[in-house]
């Protein structure tokens, strides 16, 4: 499995650098070059100057001003992605970032900008993650992502993945990690392509840096749990999208140190020594599984569609149902309510609903929707 997902950067000012660019070029003939870089710094020049009109003659001289006589071959950085076997000319990561977050002011401010540049989150399970990781990445609510999933796509996937034919096969994590590094390569992440397992959560939690926040959406009743013991050890807030009933939690461990997991639904497991735990997690039978995922989630708040489908798993169907429109949906909640709480504009834990059926529908006297 090719698990390359990391680009590689080359500044043509540094000689070093140029002759091992100018190397790989050599190596490999058929790598294509994209350089639309003039096109980046005229909008860089209209954003640094925004309140004046800048025609085409003006533009021209602003550019050429801005320059000030650097080779353009060796402005800004190349950027090499071995998986696409292309080389992008793109601006220096503090222009880039300025562009790539222009439209974005005054929704976030440039000071705003500046803090979230600095956190770090992590993201666990990316069949529902992949879609918070690209709109986190779009939105720049981070500087460092890093992800862990043990599974690869498969054509059931596509139902609510975004990738192509192309990726069958390859790990979930490195494909999102490819797409964040395809949109903005200076959002530093990191994958674990073996998923997040007992072993390892210390060091994604913790490797070169504490995350700030941790997303979690994985599968595994067990991974559910011991992620959230971890996260509560290290005072790291969670965030956790069940795309169904477009129900949303939050658990903030970094403000509430003894905060019970899930608002308290698994207060029989958190008593139980850990080792005990662990054996216990490990064994689970699949009615032992939906029993504690119906304790986390609540019956009550499960939609009929998925309350229909729970008795047919390993019957008339093999995974749980799951569509693009509630997991893009999620990808914008999550983002949203990362960005607030990394921001300290949010301060809240709870379970908290946007559920569409209420929200719209034929029914007039339906209220909004409000926190259950």
């Amino acid at each position: 499995m090719n698990l390359t997902y990391l680009p590689q950067f080359y500044v043509l000012s540094d000689n070093e650098q140029r002759n091992a660019f100018n190397g790989l070029i050599a190596r490999y003939p058929n790598i294509e070059l994209v350089d639309n870089i003039l096109e980046q710094i005229r909008e860089l020049v209209r954003i640094l100057f925004p309140a004046e009109t800048v025609g085409a003659e003006n533009l021209k001289q602003c550019t050429e001003h801005y320059l000030n006589g650097v080779n353009l071959q060796e402005y800004g950085v190349w950027v090499y992605y071995p998986w696409l076997q292309k080389i992008v000319h793109t601006l220096s990561e503090a222009d880039f970032i300025r562009v790539r977050t222009s439209r974005n002011m005054y929704k976030i401010t440039a000071e705003e900008i500046e803090v979230l540049c600095q956190k770090k989150i992590g993201i666990l399970g990316l069949s529902v993650g992949q879609s918070i990781a690209l709109t986190m990445a779009m939105e720049r609510t981070c500087g460092e992502i890093r992800l862990a999933d043990f599974d690869a796509i498969e054509l059931s996937n596509m139902n609510r993945l975004r990738c192509s034919l192309t990726d069958l096969g390859t790990n979930k994590a490195v494909i999102a990690a490819r797409q964040i590094a395809e949109l903005d390569p200076y959002i530093k992440v990191r994958c674990y392509p073996d998923g997040a397992t007992v072993d390892n959560l210390d060091d994604f939690m913790l490797k070169e840096g504490k995350l700030d926040l941790l997303v979690e959406e994985c599968d595994g009743i067990d991974m559910k749990i011991l992620t959230r013991l971890k996260a509560r050890a290290h005072r790291i807030p969670v965030v956790m999208d069940t795309n169904d009933t477009g129900m949303l939690d939050i658990e903030r461990f970094d403000l509430e140190i003894d905060r019970p997991l899930l608002h308290g639904r698994l207060v029989e497991l958190e008593q139980l020594p850990s080792v005990v735990l662990a054996e216990k997690l490990s064994n689970l039978t699949f009615p032992e599984k939906i029993k504690y995922l119906s304790d986390m989630i609540g019956m009550e708040n499960v939609s009929e569609a998925m309350k229909r489908s729970l008795p047919e798993m390993n019957k008339t169907i093999v995974g749980w149902p799951q569509l693009a429109s509630a997991v893009m949906l999620g990808g914008a909640m999550v983002t949203d309510v990362t960005r607030r709480i990394l921001l300290g504009q949010l301060r809240s834990s709870g379970r908290f609903f946007v559920e569409f059926d209420d929200l719209i529908s034929d029914d007039p006297d339906k209220d909004f929707c409000s926190p259950k």
